[in-house]
């Protein structure tokens, strides 16, 4: 899959809270920095994304998706 956002980084799940629609997705990156991402429980179901998964970071504008290959 190709993206036009440059600004990726390779992140470790380390949380999921999950609400009745939505979830958050805590990660931690390289330089022992951490972020999160919010997603529905369909798209999180839908990538298969678990706690301790290595997902990469895709960083554009306000938005972080992730994407687990």
């Amino acid at each position: 899959m190709k993206y036009g956002a440059r600004n990726q980084l390779t992140g470790k799940v380390t949380e999921i809270k999950k609400g009745t629609m939505m979830c958050q997705v805590k990660l931690e990156i390289p330089a022992d920095s951490k972020m999160s991402s919010v997603m529905t429980i369909d798209s999180l179901d839908d990538l298969n994304i678990r706690e301790g998964d290595s997902v990469k970071v895709v960083v554009k504008a306000v938005n972080v998706l992730l994407v687990k290959e």
